[in-house]
């Protein structure tokens, strides 16, 4: 595959962000097979947003010759009390993600965080050295990557999240490192303090944080109240309403739907509309709208800036959007959903 290919891969939806582009070129140019890796937490139901449309962007990669990795941060998952801390509970959710991300992704490698930390000897060693470069007012800075801030109430090990977070990066020896753009944070912290360590500084891609299905909840103005806002309404196991998960029947992922946030008219911030643009649209060339004749009857778009521009002319109605997307999801969830449909239930 040429290089300019394995960019249009690399670069498209979900893609936000690639930091930068002239070394991502400058990588393809030079290594054949560039390491690459995305970071998880096990933290219970896997849905739409982690699972899907993170497994969209690892395929595109698989595509474009990346040896690809799904981190499983076992020990990152009890530092910031995921599951509980039940270490019994995040090995058994380690398995149940390493079964789906090699069933939607074949091809990908599976490293748990615990073996990384044995196998390594070099690790606690790097740990301690790349500290030695940061301060706890830089550290507190990084806390949103973790779902937490200042004002929160943590324990010591929580500090020491975002240095574990870069460490392993550097353990794994990657070309390029792959997130959700609120963890954007800690890749700027990479490549703030890799090259004082004169270790490699991988690239860096962030894709789109798919939102959940609830009103976005605004928590006040910031200085990063964009981002803030993003971050907080992206789609969540906590919120089971909030989101479609990959063990959701149809009659549940319907019901959801139905009960969505879908503003007439308005497209900015509607979590149906970017289900259409970032999840459907990725896997059909065309979205259908059935609809009696009377209310215009069936319409098709092959693209979304067209079913965009039609909805704020409000030329289609929140609800018909609705019970198509509904249909498109079902035939997309039901192949993982009848993966695991045998299996014993662990949530």
């Amino acid at each position: 595959m040429d290089l300019e290919n394995r960019l249009s891969l690399i670069t498209s939806e979900p893609t936000e962000e690639i930091v930068t582009m002239n070394e991502l070129k400058n990588l393809l140019q030079t290594t054949t097979r560039p390491k690459h890796y995305i970071g998880l937490e096990i933290s219970g139901k896997l849905h739409l947003g982690s699972l899907i449309l993170t497994g969209f962007k690892i395929n595109d990669l698989i595509k474009a010759n990346f040896n690809t990795t799904v981190f499983l941060a076992d020990w990152h998952t009890f530092i910031n009390n995921k599951l509980k801390g039940n270490w019994d509970k995040i090995n058994e959710i380690s398995n149940y993600y390493s079964d789906a991300f090699r069933f939607f992704c074949p091809g990908v490698n599976i490293v748990l965080g615990s073996n990384i930390y044995k196998e390594y000897k070099e690790y606690w060693k790097n740990f301690m050295q790349f500290c030695k470069h940061i301060t706890l007012s830089r550290i507190m800075r990084s806390l949103t990557i973790m779902g937490r801030n200042s004002n929160d109430q943590l324990d010591f090990s929580q500090f020491l999240y975002p240095a574990m977070q870069s460490t392993d990066i550097q353990a794994l020896d990657l070309d390029l490192v792959h997130a959700g753009t609120d963890q954007r944070k800690i890749h700027m912290l990479v490549r703030e303090i890799f090259p004082k360590l004169k270790w490699k500084v991988p690239v860096s891609l962030h894709h789109h944080l798919l939102p959940g299905l609830l009103e976005p909840v605004k928590l006040g103005l910031t200085e990063n109240s964009t981002e803030d806002l993003k971050i907080s309404s992206k789609m969540s196991k906590s919120k089971p309403m909030g989101g479609i998960f990959i063990h959701d029947d149809d009659k549940t992922i319907e019901t959801k739907i139905k009960k969505s946030f879908c503003p007439i008219a308005v497209s900015d911030n509607n979590p149906i509309l970017e289900i259409i643009r970032y999840i459907i649209f990725h896997n059909y060339k065309e979205f259908i709208i059935e609809r009696p004749s009377k209310y215009g009857g069936t319409i098709s778009y092959s693209n979304y800036l067209d079913l965009k521009q039609d909805y704020e002319k409000q030329n289609v109605h929140p609800q018909d959007v609705k019970q198509a997307t509904s249909k498109y999801l079902c035939k997309i969830i039901e192949p993982i959903r009848s993966h695991f449909k045998e299996r014993e239930p662990i949530f």
